[in-house]
């Protein structure tokens, strides 16, 4: 017995050597060491260091200032742009810039991971794990919450090889999202990405907090990118309730951060929600907003020289949302899915703003919010006419559609001659599609509107829709 152990033993070591002498095989790279040399608005230029793009760096620490991480996000000959995820208080020209290691060996010599070893991914590995369910983190990865430090996570990259479109089961399955509108007149499919589109206080973010506390999904994962500070704790304490906040993960990163941490918050919250849809399970994805997201690339594009384009947005800007996008969705083989609302702020309303009319392009369909609507008390502010959710013919049955269909058309009736109906001028008998739309439309009214605090599950809403009648 003692012999067979020392031959494995002996083996182990063997097979770990055979790694050890691949590995010193390999050429490695030297760590190159750069300097500051230029501050100019967000941009950080500094020579003599040789980084890829979206490698993170450590800038001065030299003095009794702490050192500043930050990111390169371009380069110009010899010369690296990097943009801090922090202040820049206390830098001053000359300061050092290290590019910072991760300790991960390559996974094809099967050899455990060592502290001494470099990789090649100089990307950021954030937090993930089942620890951050029911934690509330900022962009780095660093609890808000005062409830002490993470437990039950381990690193992981940021970056994720993005999924072959033919490995990815189509949307088939129906989602209940406890919103009534929607799961009668947009049903939603598990796996769908959808937009809210909307202008600013019309109510995006209490039907968010409706939807992530009744939701069927394993886990709710809520990314609050660039919206106001204030709104961090008010959404978390009173739209979205301990039994919400039970089974979700808050990743914040106020309008007030870098325009770096803002876009590291749309990913980390996306990277988050992969990290559990590759485990098996049903995520929803909360995004507020994707138009925020789009404004921090925008500053970073800007600022070092990508030219303008459509309304001061950037190509790069048009590029990255559905890079962003698109890493939601169903995963390999039907193993876990991700759901994803992504709110869509329309300044001023304008439909054709060019953020809203990209993301309308890229995404399964759009619910739009209507201020007229919010204005005069009708909660949730659905737009049923100029909203549609593109899958709901595959996620839904035909007695379901045919109901839906017909509810759509007494609604456009009913609005087209909504002038006529004020004016007097109606004449009932002399249209009889828009004699029944005239009878009907306080029961579509009423299965339209929903209190904050009540719950419709998609059967509910359903049998709701099919018993529109005109007759009464």
């Amino acid at each position: 017995m003692a012999g067979q152990q020392q031959v494995e033993r002996t083996q182990r070591w063997d097979r770990f050597l055979k790694d050890m002498r691949l590995y010193a095989g390999l050429p490695q790279p030297l760590e190159m060491q750069g300097t500051l040399v230029r501050v100019t608005g967000l941009v950080l230029e500094a020579a003599g260091v040789r980084a890829p793009v979206g490698a993170v760096c450590s800038v001065g620490g030299g003095g009794s200032e702490p050192p500043v991480n930050a990111e390169v996000v371009g380069f110009n000959g010899d010369r690296a742009y990097l943009m801090p995820t922090g202040d820049l208080h206390g830098l001053a020209s000359g300061a050092r810039v290290v590019p910072l290691p991760v300790p991960q060996i390559p996974p094809r010599f099967g050899v455990e991971n060592h502290p001494w070893r470099r990789s090649e991914d100089r990307g950021l590995h954030l937090p993930m794990g089942d620890g951050l369910l029911g934690r509330v983190v900022d962009a780095q990865g660093q609890p808000m919450d005062r409830a002490g430090p993470l437990q039950h996570v381990q690193n992981e990259p940021m970056v994720r090889r993005p999924i072959n479109a033919m490995d990815r089961d189509p949307v088939r399955q129906p989602l209940d999202t406890g919103v009534r509108a929607i799961n009668s007149l947009l049903t939603v499919g598990r796996g769908q990405r959808l937009g809210l589109f909307a202008g600013t206080g019309v109510g995006k973010s209490v039907l968010m907090g409706m939807m992530a506390r009744y939701t069927e999904a394993d886990v709710i994962v809520v990314g609050l990118i660039g919206e106001r500070g204030r709104e961090v704790k008010e959404f978390i304490e009173d739209i979205l309730g301990e039994d919400g906040l039970a089974r979700a993960v808050v990743v914040a990163a106020p309008a007030d951060a870098p325009p770096l941490v803002r876009m590291q918050g749309a990913s980390y919250a996306t990277a988050i929600a992969e990290h559990f849809r590759d485990k098996g399970q049903h995520v929803l994805l909360l995004m507020d907003s994707l138009t925020r997201y789009a404004m921090a690339q925008r500053e970073i594009a800007l600022a070092i020289g990508e030219p303008p384009a459509t309304k001061g947005y950037p190509p790069s800007c048009f590029a990255k949302l559905p890079a962003l996008v698109e890493r939601s969705g169903n995963g390999l083989n039907g193993v876990g899915s991700i759901t994803a609302f992504y709110t869509v702020l329309t300044e001023g309303d304008d439909p054709q703003d060019p953020i809203a009319d990209a993301a309308r392009g890229i995404l399964d369909g759009h619910i739009v919010l209507s201020r007229e609507l919010a204005e005069g008390g009708h909660f949730p502010a659905i737009d049923v006419e100029k909203s549609i959710s593109r899958v709901m013919t595959s996620v839904a049955p035909r007695e379901h559609l045919d109901a839906a269909r017909r509810a759509r058309q007494w609604l456009a009736k009913f609005n087209k001659a909504r002038d006529l109906i004020q004016l007097g001028a109606y004449v009932p008998g002399s249209d009889p599609e828009l004699d029944a739309a005239v009878k009907v439309h306080p029961q579509l009214v009423s299965l339209l509107q929903q209190g904050m605090h009540e719950q419709a599950t998609l059967e509910a809403s359903c049998r709701a829709l099919q018993r529109l009648n005109p007759a009464g």
